[in-house]
């Protein structure tokens, strides 16, 4: 909350929250006490809500059910307020053989891991960037966090959760990144039966036009890349001073670099799965 930039973020997530609220979406809401969701006691900041007894899935839970039921709500979330606006992001721009250079002065663990991986990572940031000034130019809003731990089941039904990252951002973007996370892309796994069903229903209840070119949101979804340079960062202690979370940096390049091989190997079956 010390950022500068906290409090309007959060307001206006706030106030994206009324507009899913007045639309009937499925989520526990913050209360407002005051005129305010954000509540402040002794310098802390606290949101508010009644009681949901449901719970999140495991990926090994996650049914064709599920993923249409899913599906099905985030084309109601982004059919809410379309908006002809084009989708801005920055180009990314990472030396990556520097970073394997000095993996190897300081003989890293990460070194073997990354030191042959150079043309793959360059080829994703070159493709990437290319794409995202492709993008169909509409934005949305976006949930941006909709995975399975923030949505709550109660039998067959369920409510969204942690809503504090509402903003409009570009659908296409969204769909295509929670229907691989929904399928079993975490675990490198992609179930396509739980992919198809996650697209359809979204198709089903879109107002967007489907018939886009997917192999510009596949390379624009490359965001993983500036994941991965932060926790090579860590790893190197660029980004860390502490042997803990240089750890952890390890471990998430290992597993980040596992998502980007994977991802690379599996985008044919990827493509020719989504039906329009």
């Amino acid at each position: 909350m010390k950022r500068p930039t906290a409090m309007d973020n959060y307001k206006i997530a706030d106030d994206i929250e009324e507009l899913l609220k007045r639309n009937n979406i499925p989520a526990v809401y913050a209360l407002i006490f005051n005129g305010s969701k954000m509540q402040e006691l002794n310098g802390q900041y606290y949101y508010v809500f009644e009681w949901y007894d449901g719970r999140s899935l495991k990926d090994d839970e996650i049914k064709i059910f599920h993923c249409k039921k899913i599906g099905e709500v985030l084309a109601k979330i982004h059919n809410i307020d379309l908006k002809n606006e084009s989708f801005e992001r920055n180009e990314i721009h990472i030396e990556w053989q520097k970073y394997v250079t000095l993996a190897k002065k300081v003989n890293s663990p990460i070194y073997d891991i990354i030191k042959d991986k150079v043309d793959l990572f360059n080829n994703s940031m070159t493709k990437g960037n290319k794409a995202v000034k492709k993008l169909p130019p509409v934005k949305a809003i976006c949930h941006n966090d909709m995975d399975s731990k923030n949505v709550m089941w109660f039998n067959d039904e369920f409510k969204l959760i942690d809503l504090e990252c509402l903003g409009y951002s570009n659908p296409y973007l969204e769909l295509f990144e929670l229907a691989l996370c929904w399928s079993g892309y975490e675990t490198c796994n992609i179930d396509f039966s739980l992919f198809n069903a996650f697209f359809k229903a979204y198709f089903e209840n879109t107002n967007l036009d489907t018939d886009i070119d997917w192999e510009v949101i596949y390379y624009s979804n490359y965001g993983r890349l500036e994941w991965l340079e932060y926790n090579i960062k860590r790893a190197l202690m660029l980004e860390c001073d502490t042997a803990e979370e240089q750890q952890l940096g390890i471990s998430e390049v290992k597993e980040t670099i596992e998502h980007i091989i994977y991802y690379d190997k599996m985008k044919n079956d990827i493509l020719k799965n989504i039906s329009v």
